[in-house]
């Protein structure tokens, strides 16, 4: 197989599109993740970016626990659960299909923010599939398409995913005069200055992309603010917001404090600035 000694993972996808290829690609780095195929579609993304079908389904209550476990046990083979779900009438099929496809697109999103490092290829793993699957080239357009956006919205998206939001002060009492959006409502709700998008994201079973466009509309009308950061080694940080100008690709360095200077000599009238110098080592 030569799809393994690909430049990258979207070339990589594209081989194995091209060869049917059923399996799991495990792609470190961080986030990473594991991107899930069948028959060289891309069916589910697995990684600690963004929430799964699975996750979206369960903690926005469109299944509940008891009947999801029972699902689990009726249908022990997770590729075919969707299938078993809408036979249960748990969920509708286009439902279905909506939330797992916009599941995979937001993993590969969330990927996309980082570089990648390596990766392996290994066996089918059963998971909740988004059917029949999406075509690599188009999914790596779109991840293309949302970085875009965002850069020119706000900035280098990567920088936004460690941003932890702050609500404004009085942000609470105009969202209960009615004219803010429910879904702004709901993240307003979780905005502590302690979650980054990603948690908010998590907390509320929504995509990372869709929760960070709504933190940048969010900002621009005076509801919430940016706080302080953590950077890519997980130290605190509280770096302003990155102007829109600079470059995606730009490489900033952490701000050192500079050592305090130690105080200059006195001048005295008349002397030459070698005498202050020796004058002042005389003097201790």
């Amino acid at each position: 197989m030569t799809a393994p000694t690909a430049r990258n993972v979207p070339a990589l996808l594209q081989g194995l599109r091209a060869e049917s290829f059923t399996g799991t690609v495990r792609v470190s780095g961080t986030p990473g993740g594991s991107i899930h195929l069948r028959n060289g579609l891309v069916g589910a993304i697995e990684t600690p970016g963004a929430p799964t079908a699975t996750s979206t389904l369960l903690t926005s209550r469109r299944i509940g626990d008891e009947d999801w476990l029972a699902a689990c046990a009726a249908e022990p083979d997770a590729d075919r659960l969707g299938g078993h779900l809408v036979a249960e009438g748990l969920i509708g099929a286009a439902e279905l299909e909506v939330v797992c496809t916009a599941a995979v697109f937001d993993a590969a999103f969330a990927m996309a923010l980082s570089p990648r490092g390596s990766w392996e290829l290994g066996d089918r793993e059963p998971v909740l599939l988004a059917e029949p699957g999406v075509e690599p080239r188009r999914l790596t357009e779109e991840a293309s398409r949302r970085v875009a956006l965002l850069s020119r919205l706000w900035g280098p998206p990567g920088e936004l995913t460690r941003v932890r939001p702050s609500p404004v002060a009085g942000a609470g009492t105009r969202g209960s005069d009615g004219w803010l959006a429910r879904r702004h409502r709901d993240v307003l709700d979780t905005v502590n200055g302690r979650r980054t998008p990603r948690d908010i994201a998590f907390a509320l079973g929504r995509g990372l992309y869709a929760v960070m466009l709504d933190l940048i509309r969010m900002e621009a009308l005076g509801i919430v603010q940016w706080g302080s950061r953590t950077t890519a080694d997980g130290r605190p940080s509280t770096a302003p917001r990155v102007p829109r100008a600079e470059p995606t690709n730009a490489v900033r360095s952490t701000a050192v404090r500079p050592p305090e200077a130690a105080p200059l000599p006195k001048r005295r009238p008349g002397a030459s600035p070698a005498q202050d110098v020796g004058q002042k080592k005389k003097g201790g």
